[in-house]
């Protein structure tokens, strides 16, 4: 049989979805809780991957299996194999040509940034943090210029894979929730560290160094070395991997740290 699941996890001490010699990946751990309730070996496809230190509320991986368990042992069976900050939502079968990642039509990722003049502490590792005050409306604007198809070279990183740079950005939005500004983008896919390099480039445009047009400049010119800096991992969630509606796959419930207006 084939099965979806749906995963969250905190990728604070991490080392990144994609599996690793180290053991210590999202689905190292996963496929070997997998392999154990299952009785073989079973190996995973995610919608995508995720970065070192990079969380996610809604990853969606599909795996195969030969082993007859009912759907609660995939979730709560591997769940108490896996550490605290791992966690199977559901588990449901699915048709055997789905595919987490090609049958995704959309991605969307969420950045979450504290922006105080102190860093944070209840949510350090979870959220990014930038001490100058920022202008929202600027940074609005500056992220409407991301959406369309467009190449994004200018926030690809060196070691990005990709066989193109270009992306269709569906939507890209920013807004504030207290003393958070939560960056939202969703596209047919992304590139890597494309992201990071995004939310980068926004804050220099928040505080003052750019107009929000420079962020149309730098997707003409594609060239990273004219943009900002990489941003930190620490605010970036994997939020949601859209499916057609005939893949039946269940919703994932609201998972956003300490109840804020994350939604």
């Amino acid at each position: 049989m084939k099965f979806a699941i749906g995963v969250s996890y905190c990728g604070a001490g991490l080392d990144g979805w994609q599996s690793q010699p180290s053991g210590n990946t999202v689905q190292d751990h996963v496929e070997r809780a997998l392999s154990e309730i299952g009785g073989e070996q079973i190996a995973l496809t995610a919608a995508g991957r995720t970065d070192a230190g990079v969380h996610a509320s809604a990853q969606v991986a599909h795996f195969e299996t030969d082993a007859d368990r009912p759907e609660s042992a995939w979730v709560r069976g591997v769940n108490s194999l896996l550490p605290a900050s791992i966690a199977v939502q559901w588990a449901v079968p699915v048709a055997g040509d789905f595919h987490a990642r090609y049958s995704a039509v959309s991605r969307t990722y969420r950045y979450v940034l504290y922006n105080h003049a102190v860093r944070p502490a209840l949510l350090a590792g979870r959220a990014g943090w930038f001490h100058l005050p920022l202008d929202l409306e600027k940074m609005k604007e500056a992220a409407s210029y991301l959406v369309g198809e467009h190449d994004f070279s200018s926030f690809r990183s060196a070691e990005c894979q990709a066989k193109t740079p270009v992306r269709v950005m569906e939507a890209a939005t920013v807004r504030a929730s207290g003393a958070y500004v939560l960056f939202d983008f969703t596209a047919n896919a992304f590139l890597h560290h494309m992201i990071r390099n995004i939310v980068g480039c926004l804050v220099y445009v928040g505080k003052g160094k750019h107009t929000p047009a420079w962020i149309s400049e730098l997707i003409v010119v594609r060239d990273r070395q004219r943009a900002a800096p990489t941003f930190s991992p620490d605010g970036l969630y994997l939020f949601n991997v859209r499916y057609d509606a005939r893949w039946g796959l269940p919703a994932f419930a609201g998972m956003m740290p300490f109840g804020l207006d994350f939604r």
